[in-house]
């Protein structure tokens, strides 16, 4: 057996049920956290949580934990540091990879998450999906029964998108078996589907979602005709842009051709996909960075760390038990002091990371991005005297309140690229780089990844341009020819 091997499998059977604990414990977030601590409450008689007591009980019925550590107090801790998209659309599934640039949606269900009038954003006990809304027209839409049945299985079969991917046959094998329903009867409920709000879902492809909606649009109006027969058979030009091959193709004006492009862009090509909603998370900081004269101070969040204690009436009542009863209660109070050791465990590990984590990042907090150092768990692990998996408990869904934003710790921790002056730059830096050249280049004539990278090289970073590449398609920036599109 290999030496390695042999010291995890005798790490695994010294493990105690307490240090067990403990590492559980660790890589919970806070949520997760105190849910746990609520679960083995309830079956320990001898825990208590401080807020479940009424405020004005006397304060030698029962002791409190305050899981702070004596050495991070919430007020401050020892001194830590010194001062020093464009949407793309494809033919085919409604959710492929050719792109036909839109800039300017028509459809207004897109800005569902605008502000009110009085600046504050909307709020709603829970968002609707595309099935419950459709769902909802189906009820107020005069169908028959076996209508109604078919429409039903077509909506649940949507994509996020609002697309139909399955093929008929198997659309018509999920229907009951009474029904019987042909292909035909099939299709004319969903192109009543079609109809339904938003416009477009139900189809089978980005043509047919296309067309359907501009078929809504009055027939009078300009440039409807050109724009259904691009749809029909020329997408793969628009993609490209190309308005004057387009034009002759169709025999139409330029500036007719432009316009009913316009009119196409205007169109949603995934008109599912605004009610596609996934849920804010509010996070809640485990600890603060703040900077005091002159020198970043690490604090946890008071209001996030369990103040847990024992309850003294149960624990009076056991000098009081006999028997079986008493060593049971015994055993309650050894468990919930092992938790609360465990929580203050885990307390003072999360100040200790969190610290020598600002203390490496420090530049980051005064500057911004560009000057985030490499930093690997490695390093923290061997500053703190940890084991690196210990670090990446800790820092996973942990986060940390900074002047800059809430950032989980795991966002400090960034690959190094070499430098000309035999230093190295972190990832993170490199694309806050790549971002602001971006951000500074002429529309008309965007950089391509070549050009980013021999600009960074002029700045020192030695970066290829396939790895400008993966940062940019990363960060969901669009190629130099998509940007030159755009604009």
């Amino acid at each position: 057996m290999k030496p390695g091997l042999q010291f995890r499998l005798n790490q695994q059977l010294t493990l105690t049920p307490q240090l067990q604990q403990a590492i559980r414990l660790l890589q919970l977030s806070q949520l997760e956290l105190e849910a746990e601590l609520r679960q083995i409450a309830e079956g320990n008689p001898l825990l208590e949580f401080s807020e479940d007591n009424p405020e004005d009980v006397d304060g030698d019925e029962r002791e409190v934990v305050d899981l702070l550590p004596a050495s991070s107090p919430s007020t401050s801790s020892n001194d830590t540091v010194d001062d020093a998209e464009a949407p793309e659309w494809s033919d085919g599934d409604g959710g492929g990879e050719d792109p036909i640039d839109f800039s300017s949606s028509g459809s207004a269900t897109r800005n569902n998450s605008n502000p009110d009038d009085d600046g504050f954003e909307p709020q709603s006990a829970a968002a609707e999906t595309l099935q419950e809304h459709l769902l909802w027209q189906l009820n107020l839409t005069h169908m028959s029964a076996r209508e109604r049945t078919i429409a039903t299985v077509l909506i649940d079969a949507l994509n996020p998108d609002g697309y139909l991917i399955e093929s008929m046959e198997s659309l018509i094998g999920a229907l009951p078996p009474d029904l019987k329903a042909s292909a035909a009867e099939v299709e004319n409920v969903r192109r009543t589907l079609q109809r339904f709000d938003p416009t477009g879902v139900a189809s089978l492809d980005l043509r047919d979602c296309l067309r359907v909606q501009l078929e809504q649009f009055d027939a009078d109006l300009p440039q409807r005709e050109l724009a259904l027969r691009i749809v029909d058979s020329e997408l793969e030009l628009l993609a490209r842009n190309d308005i004057a091959r387009l034009a002759r193709k169709l025999r139409a004006s330029e500036d007719d051709t432009a316009a009913a492009a316009v009119l196409i862009r205007s169109l949603d090509p995934r008109p599912g996909a605004a009610l596609d909603v996934t849920p804010v998370e509010y996070v809640a900081p485990d600890v603060y960075a703040r900077k005091e004269a002159g020198r970043w101070r690490v604090s946890l969040n008071p209001d996030c760390q369990p103040r847990l204690g024992l309850n003294q009436h149960y624990c009076g009542l056991i000098a009081q038990a006999r028997g079986t009863d008493a060593s049971w209660m015994r055993g309650q109070l050894q468990e919930a002091r092992w938790l609360i050791k465990s929580l203050e465990s885990r307390a003072e590990t999360l100040i200790k990371v969190a610290e020598a984590i600002v203390r490496r990042q420090s530049a980051f907090l005064d500057y911004g991005p560009e000057a985030m150092h490499p930093l690997v768990l490695r390093e923290v692990a061997e500053e703190v005297g940890m084991h690196e998996s210990t670090i990446s408990r800790v820092t996973t869904r942990k986060y940390i309140h900074t002047p800059r934003g809430t950032f989980e710790l795991k966002h400090f921790f960034s690959s190094g690229v070499s430098t000309e002056d035999g230093g190295s730059a972190s990832a993170t830096a490199i694309q806050a780089m790549l971002r602001k050249l971006i951000d500074a280049e002429d529309p008309r004539k965007p950089l391509s990844d070549q050009a980013i990278a021999e600009e960074l090289h002029r700045k020192g970073i030695q970066v290829a341009r396939r790895t400008v590449a993966k940062y940019r398609e990363g960060m969901r920036i669009p190629s130099s020819s998509e940007r030159q599109r755009a604009s």
